[in-house]
């Protein structure tokens, strides 16, 4: 709980009944790696904080391919927004990479967490906003350079994390295929 309040209060503060208030709107779940939270289809009903773990999001293409779509590790939100929002069915799946522990914040408890602490519409806003960001940044890269820089980029800015991630997720997530990662790294070896 306490990583969750560090991150919030990067954005918002809250005092201590908001922060208990806060706490009280959450759920504690642990899961083990390859369990889905989200299958494509279904309908998102909460949003996932990460305070221990890695999860995947990712949507299967017509050849039966995954591809990655966005990653979350410790203190990044993860949801199908969309889905959520409006309760339509996905169109992504979401699951854990790693054994990962997780801060649940269920659809049914988000209106009475707003209602009671409005700071937090801000804070998931300010959230959302950074998200959308690199969201785009991340799009931009993948119409406006290779495979390789894309790589050296994401290098660049995660290298502990791409220890974490299996060779195959990561080119799924850049954009290209396993056997053409295996060949960048071996050019860097």
């Amino acid at each position: 709980m306490e990583r969750l309040l560090q991150h919030v209060q990067r954005y918002v503060e809250l005092d201590s009944e908001e922060q208990e208030l806060l706490l009280a709107c959450m759920r504690y779940e642990e899961v083990q790696k390859k369990s889905h939270l989200l299958k494509q289809g279904k309908i998102c009903t909460a949003r996932y904080f990460v305070t221990k773990g890695l999860l995947r999001q990712y949507i299967i293409g017509e050849n039966g391919a995954e591809q990655i779509t966005h990653f979350a590790l410790e203190n990044w939100w993860i949801a199908d927004y969309d889905s959520l929002d409006r309760q339509q069915p996905s169109e992504f799946s979401i699951q854990a990479v790693e054994p990962s522990e997780l801060l649940v914040l269920d659809k049914s408890m988000e209106e009475e967490l707003f209602r009671r602490v409005p700071k937090m519409e801000r804070y998931f806003r300010l959230v959302l906003q950074r998200s959308y960001a690199a969201s785009m940044m991340r799009i931009k890269y993948i119409f406006t350079t290779s495979g390789e820089e894309r790589y050296n980029h994401f290098n660049s800015l995660f290298p502990e994390f791409i220890q974490r991630i299996p060779q195959y997720m990561l080119a799924s997530y850049l954009g290209f295929s396993a056997e053409f990662l295996s060949k960048i790294r071996a050019k860097k070896s």
